[in-house]
């Protein structure tokens, strides 16, 4: 009756062996360690970046724990924070000889120290919040009037491109902040515009006005798009920093919309405010331009000869200067989609660009006017630009479809890709809120919050094991498995366990003893009725099951709300609340049961169980 087959004992050994392989790692804790990333497209952290930095570290007398090379960054581990922050030095000296230039990101961070065998089973540590675990905190503020002014500065091209197509003339297109404004010399000539705009551009509202001998048209952008530009402007800017943070190696970022123009992040673990703060500020855009090929700019081009009026000079990746004119042809703000893949022909390694319909047609007319010429695509991160490449235009496309080869890695593509795709900001922002969590706080709030679920688990089975004997006894060992699993589940998932996570975790272990003490009650009552002890325990799991699984669903369904409508700490308590639960109905049930099982299912003469008095009528 009471006796579970072969396959539900596996099925709870198999739970308890993963169950603490994969809490393991949380045991182990965390070492300061320096990390070296790529700070720009064109640059790789390889082999040969890994052999400058062990040469640094043994010029400077360091040797590290551990020294790793993963995923495009190098992770250096040290034993004490002197030597991580002496390290950094000596790195960051070989690495970076010129800080205006930084062709590589090199930051303080933290590691795991788990042993190579847990790593090599992906077992890792739960991720900590900024309250637990220390880092930097940022609020942003986002210059909406900077997005519409941008988004005023584009339609007033497109509305020039617009009335030249409908050969609509006009004596002056001007831009006075947000507002377009149009000249015109004719009220018809007005009117006709005014059609025009109506027609292509539904965000624009319109209003004339007389102008002295003029007439005058200002167009702004009506209320529902300047809510779209902001909107779009918070995405873009969301998803540009988490593609900035990556090269920080930072576990779990917080990057979330607060309001409608602020952006809250959270860089747990990160020692090197200032290094975040460059980071959070990176941005990278594209341009494309045409090259000079006057005989003064292939002058200019050996350095024999200065820059003519008009253009700039710029390096290819190879090194090699090209001269290009200032006049900018188009911008990242014209791609829709950047994505890596092969040139047909050669094969090689290329970036497929995208354009809208404005930069399709421009790019159309220009490669029309200009066969036989050079044209020069350029990518400026941190304010300097390089020529990614500049080949020669064989005849006009058209389409919308753009080609960037020759000379770059399959990798160098699609990094490149990347940040063409999403690697500038769509309005300026700015820092107006920064605080910095030490590690000592840190750890202060962990060593509290671990003092709270050891000293409620102690409390809660100090009860159960005086008020239902054995059975509280068998309750308990289900409550630290409860416990067991939930970290390992969380570890797994690379959840982050913030303060408020923790809260959860103690309220779990009193929600879970709840379903044991509904079990045991119901052994009780059936010992009172005059069930023999068998059946007591096969009634009492079997009746208890029913409640117990309304119970925890419908507190689940709370759980999800706050998981589905909550932000920030909210969010945290709810995932280990709703983790908890679902743990918990393994371990106070299906576990608790197989320990009775085990203790008593084998006795077939059995004459009492040890739950506490049971209570007679």
């Amino acid at each position: 009756m009471n006796r579970y087959p072969f396959w539900k004992y596996a099925i709870i050994v198999i739970a308890l062996l993963i169950g603490s392989i994969y809490t393991l790692p949380n045991f182990f804790g965390e070492a300061p360690a320096v990390q070296v990333s790529a700070g720009k497209s064109s640059v790789k952290v390889d082999a040969a970046v890994q052999e400058r930095v062990e040469q640094a570290l043994k010029a400077a007398n360091l040797t590290p724990e551990v020294l790793t090379l993963d995923n495009g960054s190098l992770k250096v581990r040290f034993d004490n924070t002197d030597n991580q922050l002496k390290a950094k030095d000596a790195i960051q000296h070989a690495l970076v000889p010129d800080a205006n230039d930084a062709s590589y990101v090199v930051a303080l961070n933290l590691l795991a120290r788990s042993p190579a065998w847990l790593t090599a089973l992906n077992a890792s540590p739960m991720y900590l919040g900024l309250d637990l675990r220390g880092g930097v905190h940022f609020m942003l503020q986002v210059d909406m009037p900077a997005a519409l002014t941008k988004k005023a500065e584009s339609l007033a091209g497109d509305i020039r491109t617009g009335l030249r197509e409908k050969n609509v003339r006009h004596s002056g297109i001007s831009r006075n902040g947000q507002t377009i404004e149009v000249r015109f010399r004719d009220m018809a000539t007005l009117e006709a515009a005014q059609r025009v705009i109506q027609d292509q551009f539904v965000d624009l509202q319109t209003t004339s006005a007389a102008d002295g001998a003029d007439f005058k048209l200002s167009a702004t952008i009506n209320p529902v798009a300047a809510r779209r530009v902001q909107e779009q402007a918070i995405k873009q800017n969301i998803t540009t920093l988490h593609n900035r943070i990556n090269e920080l190696g930072v576990a779990e970022p917080v990057i979330q919309q607060q309001g409608t123009d602020r952006i809250v992040v959270q860089l747990p673990g990160v020692q090197d405010t200032a290094k975040a703060k460059d980071i959070l500020g990176r941005t990278a855009t594209l341009e494309i331009r045409m090259v000079d090929d006057s005989a003064e700019a292939r002058s200019a081009e050996i350095g024999s000869g200065p820059v003519p009026f008009g253009t700039e000079r710029f390096l290819e990746r190879n090194g090699q200067a090209v001269i290009v004119k200032k006049q900018v042809i188009l911008t990242g703000e014209n791609l829709t989609d950047a994505q890596p893949g092969f040139d047909n022909q050669s094969q090689e390694a290329a970036v497929h660009l995208t354009l809208d319909a404005k930069g399709a047609r421009i790019f159309k007319d220009v490669t029309r006017e200009s066969v036989g010429k050079r044209m020069a695509i350029l990518l400026f991160e941190k304010g300097k630009g390089e020529v990614v490449t500049a080949p020669v235009i064989r005849s006009e496309i058209g389409g919308g479809r753009v080609q960037i080869s020759g000379r770059m890695s399959t990798v160098e593509a699609n990094d490149t890709a990347l940040l063409l795709r999403a690697g500038s900001l769509a309005a300026p922002m700015e820092i107006i809120e920064e605080r910095t969590i030490g590690p000592s706080l840190g750890a202060e709030n962990i060593a509290k919050g671990f003092d709270s679920v050891t000293w409620g688990f102690v409390a809660v089975t100090a009860f159960m094991c005086v008020y239902y004997m054995l059975f509280g006894v068998f309750s308990s060992v289900a409550l630290a498995v409860n416990l067991l699993l939930l970290v390992a589940v969380l570890s797994m998932l690379q959840a982050t366990l913030t303060l408020p996570g923790m809260a959860a975790m103690a309220l779990v272990l009193g929600m879970a003893i709840d379903a044991n003490v509904l079990i045991n009650e119901r052994v009780r009552e059936e010992l009172r009725n005059g069930a023999s002890p068998q059946s007591a325990i096969h009634a009492g799991y079997d009746r208890a099951w029913a409640t117990i699984l309304d119970s925890n669903v419908t507190t689940l369904i709370a759980g999800l709300a706050l998981l589905a409508f909550g932000s920030g700490p909210v969010r945290g308590f709810a995932v280990v609340h709703c983790l908890g639960i679902l743990t918990s109905m393994f371990s106070a049930v299906f576990f608790s049961r197989g320990l009775v099982n085990v203790w008593y299912g084998r006795q077939k003469k059995l004459q009492s169980v040890s739950i506490g008095t049971v209570w007679r009528a």
